[in-house]
């Protein structure tokens, strides 16, 4: 389909809900142009299901599925919607339609009809007419791969090629001669604050330097926005500069000459937006690029030798398949290998094969396990080439330059299997994994238990893959989940395992039962509990005790780290993947082997100061922030504060208030209760618009009372100048429209203040704007004059020497009681409660009021205003999310649980396992060694001992008498115990009292312990944490230790 035809289609309305997540990766222009589009897809066993899934999610317009074959059940290792009860049966597109249909009721999902095989060309090059993208998942002889990417390029239709075999993948994009992209990174564009321009030929542009870089490029085209100062009527607001870059915080405009401009020394200050320019790429097709593959795009540099060699397997996997009337090799089959060998050889023109060791290893293992379908390898491409497909209908992001290889190898022993018994099929849903690893390593799964930690996009994908793997599939084996949340709509678009009908139930429970589904013998338990140190009587000693390992699918740090110090403890691997958008990235922690999760962290977020909040905002960030807070003070706080006076005696609440701050919250609760308290919506409806004015007219009005415009610092330069924007006053004015966003700022402000207040109050609300109109025009609203006397911060230094303790003394106390006096009695409004408002950033009403408040005081400062949905991802802190990122992340993931099983028979080394970072935007993959841990060097016994945060002196000797655990550690470990601790409780000390000591000494471990806490050891604890500081015997030396792990159950 043409550009324009789809330009033309691209104007339906985005489901806003659905797609929440994924706009702020995609954006609606891409979204809809998403939605103009038709893939095709040829092939649907494992790779192709898994693309077809993503692109559905993603809300294409349609997909057709062209797949006649019958099922297999090698298919089965990839493909989540076909069954064991299917094999044999056909088509596969057929069977799978329904299923994937019910993925997304926006999408056409269509099985192609009339199509008897997929030898018969001729029916598929009929397909591709009318098509945006055609995705090619199965082997086919060369001529036809090249048959149908030139009908591609006559219909002007992307065309992807892409396979699966064993842990091996491939992929080729043909997006034509001129596929224009128009976003090729998919980076915010650059922003900066102006500190000056000068008056030069060409105009010099400065930004301020504490606000960081400029992070624009010489070509890129910037445009300015709400100019102030000298160069008023010199640069213009909204039009397209070109930029030189000469510094980190400069740049020149060419062609900008401002050698007329007067510098009367009046503030300069602007905002800079850089301007994101479309690109024109060319791709040469299948036929060219197969002879003269060019640069390979690298998925891991360690290996920058593999790609032509796996280029030269899979063309020889292709033609041994034409040769053996359309049959792969079978696993193990010496012969069959050996020919492929061979072809890659007749092949290999430039002595590519010759030069490596690695080379038939490589293609052995590929030969023997090409009819195999791995679920990790199906959703690492099928991740990676969704986006592809999503790039050819939306023009965003940058495509594959051509030709990508992947690999896994190091999950492979170090030759084929020759013993025939482990390889051969069983007619199970295993024969894949079976065929590459053996039934031995397939038993080694489905024995194992493990713990996935949130069951969100991430903990979706990673239960389908294990259900498809056999995970916890054995008598043995059994995996947990826990989530706390509940499914809401935005989920749907990336959560694959939840359909509309799921929306509010528990995610845990709701994707165990779709993952059981798709493997009735998956053993798989749901939780609905948070993993912190309060479930520990859940989750603890005798729970880890059991596990394999744990899979974090979180959102969060602070419960990454929690995991992590869990798995550290209990010496338990670690499954760690997080995506942002197209970013994803993956961590393997293996017991000794790797440093774990938390071993690194990235620095703590920079927070806003208080006084750049309430009086000095210079950013949208900011005046969001101020908003969210607003909100919580008026809508929530408010609300507590006055429910705590009314179910508390005046006794009991005056004593829970703070010293501090007492006066401010009685004032607050008089505020609330009886100064501004409403009876009708109407006077919510005058308390929104007086706010108003309260907020952006008489505050503003007293900030200049305070700092005029032309107020000069100590130092003689001026106050209003660099990040401190000069306020102005804003006029109510019901029809205003910002100049940015188009919003109504002034009657969204009223409208959704008052609603939320009536909430409050229990009160009806209405949003009808012609009743909005009628009431605010006869409010009143009182004159106000700046007061004399009043103190505002002006910077950092002095908010926080006015933050301290408030004055307190008998005119303190008399106000408060005043006011408390003032104050209806509980028992006068027996029953009375407000309704608290917890701010949620997806209901539309809370985001109204957020985003109009916002705006206003954006507008008092003179600060480029946003709409709605980007107001919703800043206030919101939403992280963007697509599910062609997570289905990858969590492919190569698994790839890191084949390494754990043991499915290479040997062990692993640290540079055999691979940590993860992907950015499909770019498109850019790198797989690196994971760190080793740090280690701590001690002698102990008289050798040098290097232990690292995996170790722990362990002690499993049952409930020892404390003396007993004391001569232990003497004769094992030849040092004498100078303190012993139980976290801030010491059990033992050279220098406490010898009578108590002796005591305890008789005394069982757990009693000693209890009889310091007070505390009594929950039934399912086994462990206790002890730190010893001791002294070698010999040297007299201390001796740096890890702490003491003592089992007493």
């Amino acid at each position: 389909m043409s550009a324009e035809k789809m330009e033309a289609m691209a104007t339906a309305e985005v489901d806003e809900k659905l797609y929440s997540r994924q706009l702020y990766v995609m954006g609606h222009e891409a979204q809809r142009r998403m939605m103009a589009s038709n893939a095709l897809v040829i092939g649907v066993s494992g790779l192709g299901v898994e693309i077809a899934k993503n692109c559905i999610l993603a809300g294409i317009h349609s997909i057709t599925l062209c797949d006649p074959s019958p099922v297999t059940s090698y298919d089965l290792g990839g493909n989540f919607y076909l069954s064991e009860s299917q094999i044999g049966q056909g088509s596969r597109a057929a069977l799978c339609q329904p299923k994937l249909a019910e993925l997304n009721p926006y999408v056409q999902v269509k099985a192609a009809d009339g199509i008897s095989s997929l030898s018969d060309v001729d029916s598929l090059l009929s397909l591709v007419e009318g098509m945006t993208v055609v995705v090619l998942t199965v082997p086919l002889p060369k001529g036809m791969v090249e048959q149908l990417n030139e009908k591609c390029r006559s219909q002007g239709a992307c065309f992807i090629y892409t396979l699966t075999m064993s842990v091996f993948g491939m992929a080729f994009c043909d997006f034509g001669d001129k596929f224009i992209v128009s976003d090729k990174d998919g980076e915010a564009a650059a922003t900066s604050q102006i500190e000056t321009v000068l008056a030069e030929n060409p105009a010099v542009v400065k930004v301020l330097e504490d606000q960081g870089r400029h992070g624009l490029e010489t070509g890129d085209k910037v445009t300015f926005a709400r100019l102030r100062g000298d160069v008023e009527g010199f640069l213009e607001d909204n039009k397209e500069y070109d930029v030189n870059v000469t510094g980190p915080f400069t740049f020149e405009l060419p062609g900008a000459d401002l050698t007329q401009m007067k510098v009367t020394g009046s503030t300069t200050q602007g905002y800079i937006t850089q301007i994101k320019q479309p690109v024109t790429l060319s791709f040469e097709p299948y036929a060219k690029k197969v002879q003269q593959p060019g640069e390979f795009m690298l998925s891991d540099f360690a290996k920058f030798d593999r790609p032509p060699i796996l280029h030269l397997g899979f063309q020889a996997i292709v033609e041994y398949m034409t040769k053996n009337g359309g049959d792969l090799p079978a696993a193990g089959d010496a012969a069959a290998i050996q020919q492929v060998l061979e072809i890659a050889k007749s092949l290999d023109t430039d002595n590519i094969l010759g030069d490596s060791k690695e080379a038939p290893r490589i293609l052995s293992h590929l030969a023997s396990g090409s009819r195999a379908i791995l679920s990790p390898m199906c959703a690492t491409l099928g991740g990676m080439i969704g986006q592809e497909v999503l790039k050819a209908c939306s023009g965003k992001f940058t495509p594959i330059p051509g030709f990508f290889y992947f690999d896994a190898d190091e999950t492979l022993p170090d030759s084929v299997l020759a013993d025939a018994s482990l390889l051969a099929p069983t007619n199970t849903r295993y024969d894949s994994q079976i065929a590459v690893f053996g039934k031995d390593m397939q038993e080694k799964l489905q024995a194992l238990q493990y713990f996935i930690v949130g069951a969100g996009a991430i903990g979706c994908e990673m239960l389908k893959n294990w259900a498809m793997m056999g995970v916890a599939c054995g008598p043995s084996g059994h995996v947990y989940v826990t989530d706390m949340d509940r499914i809401e709509k935005s989920n749907l678009s990336r959560q694959f395992l939840f359909r509309n009908t799921d929306i509010d139930k528990f995610k845990s429970a709701t994707a165990a039962a779709a993952a059981k589904g798709m493997n009735p013998q998956l053993n798989i338990t749901p939780y609905q509990e948070k993993v912190a140190p309060d479930t520990e009587h859940i989750f603890g000693d005798d729970f880890y005790d059991k596990l394999s390992g744990v899979c974090t699918a979180l959102d969060n740090v602070e419960a990454r780290l929690y995991v992590d110090q869990r798995c550290l403890f209990y010496r338990l691997p670690m499954l760690e993947s997080g995506t942002l958008g197209t970013k994803g990235n993956t961590q393997v922690v293996v017991p000794h082997l790797t440093e774990n999760y938390g071993a690194t962290r990235d620095p703590p977020e920079k927070s806003i100061p208080i006084c750049t909040l309430k009086n000095f905002p210079n950013q949208i960030q900011h005046t969001l922030q101020w908003a969210r807070d607003w909100f919580e003070g008026e809508f929530k706080q408010a609300a507590e504060e006055v429910n705590s006076y009314l179910v508390s005696s005046t006794e009991q609440y005056m004593d829970s208030l703070q010293p501090n701050s007492k006066l401010e919250t009685l004032r607050l609760v008089r505020r609330t209760l009886v100064d501004e308290r409403p009876t009708s919506f109407e006077d919510c409806v005058t308390w929104a618009r007086l706010t108003f004015e309260k907020l952006f007219n008489n505050q503003i009005r007293q900030l200049l009372h305070n700092f005029p415009p032309d107020q000069v610092t100590s130092s003689g330069t001026k106050f209003w100048s660099g990040s401190k924007r000069c306020p102005k006053v804003l006029q109510f004015d019901i029809d205003e429209k910002d100049p940015d966003a188009g919003m109504r700022n002034h009657l969204d402000f009223c409208m959704a203040a008052a609603n939320l207040r009536a909430a409050m109050f229990g009160i009806k609300g209405n949003f009808d704007e012609a009743y909005f109109r009628k009431v605010l025009q006869d409010i009143i609203v009182p004159d106000f004059t700046p007061a004399e006397g009043v103190k505002i911060a002006a910077n950092d230094a002095e908010e926080e020497k006015s933050g301290g303790d408030a004055p307190m003394g008998d005119n303190t106390d008399a106000e408060a009681n005043d006011i408390l006096a003032s104050l209806p009695k509980p028992s006068e409004l027996a029953g009375f409660r407000l309704s608290s408002i917890d701010f949620d950033k997806d209901i539309d009403d809370h985001m109204l009021f957020v985003t109009a408040c916002s705006n206003l005081r954006a507008l008092n400062y003179t600060i480029p205003c946003e709409d709605t949905h980007r107001s919703r991802a800043i206030a919101g802190r939403i992280i963007p999310a697509i599910a062609t990122t997570t289905a990858l992340v969590t492919g190569v993931i698994c790839l890191e649980l084949y390494k754990i099983v043991g499915t290479a028979r040997k062990e692993l080394t640290l540079e055999a396992y691979k940590n993860g970072f992907v950015n499909l935007a770019i498109p850019f993959m790198t797989l690196s060694e994971p760190t080793a841990p740090a280690k701590t060097k001690s002698v102990l016994k008289g050798k040098e001992w290097n232990w690292t945060a995996w170790d722990s002196l362990d002690m499993n000797l049952g409930n020892i008498t404390m003396g007993e655990f004391m001569d232990h550690f003497e004769r094992e470990y030849n040092l004498e115990i100078s303190m012993l601790s139980y976290g801030v409780s010491i059990l033992y000390s050279f220098f406490a009292n010898k009578k108590k000591v002796e005591e305890r000494k008789a005394m069982k471990m757990t009693d000693v312990i209890f009889s310091i806490s007070k505390k009594e050891f929950p039934p399912n604890q086994l462990f206790i944490i002890l730190e010893v500081i001791a002294n070698d015997k010999e040297t007299d030396e201390e001796v740096d230790l890890p702490y003491v792990k003592f089992r007493f159950g």
